[in-house]
């Protein structure tokens, strides 16, 4: 009787353990943006010597450590897609996107600000909690603008794909150039 009375402490006790929680994909997403060609819309399209900067930062943003740097030290981005921070404690983020960032005249910066709400949500104990964001209905959920001193936008249109911003594993706003 005392030895199957231990037996079912024992089981007890163990069967009250939780497993270890391992936190691995559940971090607060990014904003995935996708480029395309504006005469094909249906194409992606690759940017060339971009630089993002994050309005308030100092430096810009590094995409891709092994591409080559400018004068300047900063790093460049090509490719056809980004995947862009938004801040947590706001309800907008806004980014200055510079083509031909290595070019002496042909030098066009674009900024667009993004409006959302953020909403915190619990993961799990080992993860923790996650920012997810809502962007605002159109057309106050993007706003592009020109430069300080204005030129042709090289941006040319854009569209929000979806508002929900909870995975990194889609498209949420496509640009076409």
């Amino acid at each position: 009787m005392k030895r199957i009375l231990t037996l079912l402490l024992i089981t007890l006790c163990f069967s009250a353990c939780e497993k270890d929680d391992i936190c691995t994909d559940e971090t607060t997403p990014r904003l995935i943006i996708e480029f395309y060609d504006i005469s094909n819309p249906a194409n992606l399209k690759n940017v060339l010597n971009l630089k993002v900067k994050a309005e308030g930062a100092d430096d810009f943003i590094v995409f891709n450590e092994s591409l080559p740097v400018d004068d300047e030290d900063r790093y460049l981005f090509d490719g056809n897609k980004l995947e862009l921070p938004l801040k947590i404690n706001y309800i907008t983020t806004k980014y200055s996107l510079i083509l031909n960032s290595t070019s002496t005249t042909n030098i066009n910066e674009d900024f667009l600000q993004f409006n959302y709400t953020p909403q915190n949500v619990f993961v799990s104990r080992a993860c923790g909690f996650k920012t997810i964001f809502t962007l605002n209905a159109a057309p106050d959920g993007v706003i592009k603008t020109d430069a300080f001193i204005p030129d042709n936008f090289w941006i040319l249109d854009y569209s929000i794909l979806t508002t929900n911003i909870i995975t990194e594993n889609e498209t949420h706003i496509k640009i076409l150039f």
